[in-house]
């Protein structure tokens, strides 16, 4: 078991408990999962770029990519319904505090200046959104090989009602928050 998992049943539950004074233990927000999404713009052109693409986020997250496509085609973009041109994964349970940690403690501190992440991209029903201007801040990703810097959306899925509350739990997850 991985040790923000062990750290989320027993100190966080117990912090949050405190701050919120929930009845119940049940009450208490906890992660749902992780969805870490990848547009792809230049796919429409190239089809190897996408593939390079979701091999980097497969490496990034230990877990297989599935495809996006294009919902609507919109003419000024030149793309079409059904093409694909991104790539998602959605993690939950070890993958997920696994992770997490490694966001948290390697790959945020990497960023160059960084100051923190915006404590306000919150969306109003205690889910988090996370922007990656590259991937080249992962460890896991070698410099050589990566033929064009990408960058990734992470959202964080809480059972959180508030903002507030989400804040909190990632918070004690060590989330770097801007102050």
């Amino acid at each position: 078991m991985s040790r923000l998992k062990d750290m989320y049943k027993n100190e966080i539950v117990d912090a949050m408990i405190k701050k919120f004074e929930y009845k119940n233990v049940m009450e208490v927000p906890k992660l749902d999962k992780i969805v870490i999404n990848m547009g792809v713009g230049e796919a429409k052109d190239n089809a190897k770029i996408l593939e390079s693409a979701v091999k980097d986020l497969e490496t990034i997250s230990g877990q297989k990519a599935v495809l996006t496509k294009a919902k609507n085609s919109v003419a000024n973009f030149k793309i079409r319904e059904g093409m694909p041109i991104g790539c998602k994964v959605t993690l939950r349970g070890e993958k997920m505090y696994e992770f997490l940690d490694r966001l948290v403690n390697l790959a945020l501190p990497r960023v160059r200046d960084f100051r923190g992440v915006n404590p306000n991209a919150f969306d109003g029903r205690g889910n988090y959104a996370l922007g990656i201007k590259e991937q080249l801040i992962f460890p896991e990703i070698e410099y050589d090989k990566v033929d064009k810097v990408r960058g990734m959306d992470v959202i964080f899925v809480t059972t959180a009602k508030t903002d507030e509350e989400a804040r909190e739990l990632l918070a004690l997850f060590n989330m770097p928050f801007a102050k």
